[in-house]
């Protein structure tokens, strides 16, 4: 496992410096001063970001046997928004509130892959729970997640109360739904994913205000929750 809040590979270091998050600092490989880690020495040092040297075992070790290119960097922990914070980018950017909503995901490497694929689709924040759920270790942690406003919130029910009262609809998508693509979605939407085994829980879906689902067509039953 990579150790806590370590962030590597030189596309993954460069999107998080570009971030604007803050970083503790940037591990460098010995002899690796070259082509594009100079870019990243470069943007790092003009932050004031300290640059360490260290033989490949020690990233390595470090970076939990990853893919690392001879670059590493310690990220301070993301900062967690709320539900107000991420209503208030969507009104900033002047547009409908458009919210993903993870009911127990409990894979790092599925809520990376789905809070990548929000942030690619313009959504304005994604909410996660305390509890019973993956966080955002490095695994997660990785590229376009440092962009994503991420609300941790005690009660998933109560946060999806905090957004009807705001005047945003809720759709769980689940299995049995109505077909996704002839349901109205042109409107303040948040869209909850449930768990890898369970889906959502009886007490979110009652919640929600619609069920959807992706018709299938082909011999495969389900699909990754990013998708």
């Amino acid at each position: 496992e990579p150790a806590e809040g370590v962030v590597f590979g030189r596309n993954e270091v460069r999107e998080l410096l570009r971030s604007g998050r803050s970083v503790d600092k940037l591990f460098i490989r010995k002899g690796e001063l070259q082509g594009s880690v100079n870019l990243i020495v470069g943007e790092a040092s003009e932050r004031g970001i300290p640059i360490i040297e260290v033989e490949k075992e020690k990233l390595d070790s470090l970076c939990g046997g990853g893919v690392h290119q001879g670059v590493a960097a310690m990220a301070a922990e993301k900062d967690y928004c709320t539900v107000e914070d991420i209503l208030a980018i969507a009104a900033e950017r002047g547009e409908a509130p458009f919210i993903a909503i993870c009911d127990g995901i409990e894979d790092p490497y599925n809520l990376g892959a789905l809070i990548r694929c929000a942030e690619c689709a313009g959504v304005h924040g994604v909410i996660i729970p305390k509890r019973r759920a993956a966080g955002l270790n490095p695994t997660a942690a990785k590229a376009s997640v440092e962009h994503m406003a991420i609300a941790k919130v005690t009660n998933i029910a109560a946060a999806i109360d905090e957004l009807k009262a705001a005047g945003v609809w809720t759709y769980a998508a689940e299995a049995g739904g109505e077909n996704m693509y002839t349901t109205d979605m042109n409107r303040p939407a948040a869209f909850v994913f449930g768990s890898e085994g369970n889906g959502v829980s009886r007490l979110v879906r009652e919640k929600c205000d619609f069920v959807v689902s992706i018709p299938m067509y082909g011999k495969v039953n389900s699909m990754n929750v990013s998708t």
